[in-house]
Formats: C-alpha cells, structure tokens, sequence
C-alpha cells in the first residue's frame, strides 16, 4: 500500500539550514557541512526551524530512502553543534615511529625501519592533531572524520608478517557515536 510519508528534523538553537535545488547547506556553531540530496521522489524543504522529508505515494523503496535522507541529515545537524571526533592510539613496539601532521598530509616515518615515510593525505574538512601517543581527528561532517581516521590506520597496515608479533601501527579506539 503506497501512503504519504513525511519525516521532520528539528534544527535546534543556533543552527540554520538552507536548501538549494537538491543542496542541503547546514550552518551551526561549530562549523558548516553541505551535502546534495538527490532522488525523483523525496522532497526536502524548510518550515521554520525544521527539515521536513517528503515522499508522496511511497513505495518501499522510497521508503527505505527516506530513511536514509533523514539519518544523513541528523549527523549534519549534530555534527555542527558537535564536531565528531575518532581517536587513534599509536602503537609502537619493535621500533620508534614519528608521526607528525604536514600541511593537509599525516607522515608516518619509521614505521618498522622504513626508510621511506608513509603519508596520508588528510581529506578537506578534517582536523587531525597528535598528542604524543594520540591520533585525534576531529570535524563537522561524521563521514570526513570516519573516513580520515580510516585512512590513517589503513596506511600502517601490515603485510608478510605474522601480526600476533608486529602489532605496530596506528589503531582506532574511540569512534564518534560509539557509546
């Protein structure tokens, strides 16, 4: 049975949003995030303080989407009042690694007697800061922050060795929303 679906958002003090064609902008105390938001059958639009979703006749798959436009927009409206924020722990046990933040690139050097450095390239949006044996990636927009955090331990992956004995590399422990 195809019913008319409507889901809202509330934006809350201090955040403004702004819809452009398919362009969902949101702008919060912490920072901005845009996104484009793109299907032939579910409408986005502003009533005062809230973002409401609509999908008229709604089929199940639009249904599906639907719910997924919505989860997107709530991380946007969080994640401008409350940036996310990935930690990564540095773990270093046969030898010395030096990892240091280089313009919008995160170099690892010395990773298991490298001589070359390992870089990474940081993705635009993301704040990424080392504090000692700490990797923290901090933004407005929960993919970028979990997709930089990724990347990071992705780049000290280890290969041709047993892993049980070369634990080195870059770790994450504390993803944002895991409670």
């Amino acid at each position: 049975m195809k019913d008319d679906l409507r889901k809202e958002v509330e934006l809350g003090p201090g955040v403004t949003a702004n819809v452009h064609a398919s362009k969902l902008t949101v702008k919060g105390p912490k920072g901005e995030v845009s996104r484009i938001f793109l299907h032939p059958k579910v409408t986005l639009s502003l009533e005062g303080d809230k973002i409401v979703l609509l999908a008229p006749k709604a089929t199940k798959r639009e249904k599906t989407i639907l719910g997924a436009f919505y989860s997107h927009i709530k991380n946007m409206v969080h994640g401008v009042k409350e940036p996310y924020i990935y930690r990564l722990k540095i773990c270093s046990g046969h030898f010395p690694m030096n990892v240091a933040v280089s313009g919008n690139e995160l170099v690892i050097k010395n990773f298991l007697g490298e001589a070359v450095p390992r870089r990474v390239e940081i993705i635009q949006g993301a704040e990424v800061k080392v504090n000692g044996e700490e990797i923290v990636v901090k933004s407005c927009d929960v993919e970028v922050a979990g997709q930089t955090a990724a990347k990071i331990e992705t780049a000290c992956r280890i290969t041709n060795r047993d892993r049980r004995i070369f634990q080195d590399g870059c770790y994450i422990f504390d993803k944002a929303g895991s409670a």
